[in-house]
């Protein structure tokens, strides 16, 4: 692999770990659950020993949470290439949450926000671009 490709790797790679904090923040579960493989595990910061595996489910889970107003910030991201077709990251991320104002303002910050943990990421490299075959997150501290 030449470095120009490693390269490539790690930016596809960062991208979508940045596509896939928009698009949660957004709430779009069912493009969320797209960046996922189909057999693929993951596991919510809050409880990082409780996978959710498959993307179907991953996506009922999602549908399940109650709406929340949040803004995720995603730093520190390191992907290390393992080949052509697999990829591990690591990244910090910062969660800001509410709830939702009735008058459409501006939502009220929840006083356990804002939760700082990381995510370790497996990646492959699919048909449909890359996906997260494994994605574990973890609290850094507790709220």
């Amino acid at each position: 692999m030449t470095e120009q490709e490693r390269r490539a790797i790690e930016a596809d790679c960062e991208r979508l770990i940045k596509l896939y904090v928009n698009l949660n923040d957004a709430q779009d579960w069912h493009a969320v659950a797209a960046l996922y493989t189909e057999d693929a595990r993951f596991a919510r910061p809050s409880q990082p020993g409780v996978f959710v595996e498959g993307r179907q489910a991953i996506l009922e889970s999602f549908l399940a949470r109650p709406g929340r107003a949040q803004r995720h910030v995603i730093a520190n991201t390191v992907v290390d290439v393992e080949d052509e077709n697999h990829a591990r990251a690591f990244s910090v991320i910062v969660l800001f949450m509410g709830d939702k104002a009735d008058d459409g303002g501006l939502p009220v910050q929840d006083p356990k926000s804002p939760l700082i943990g990381t995510f370790t990421d497996r990646l492959v490299r699919t048909d449909e671009g890359w996906r997260f075959a494994e994605r574990v997150g973890g609290l850094d501290f507790r709220p």
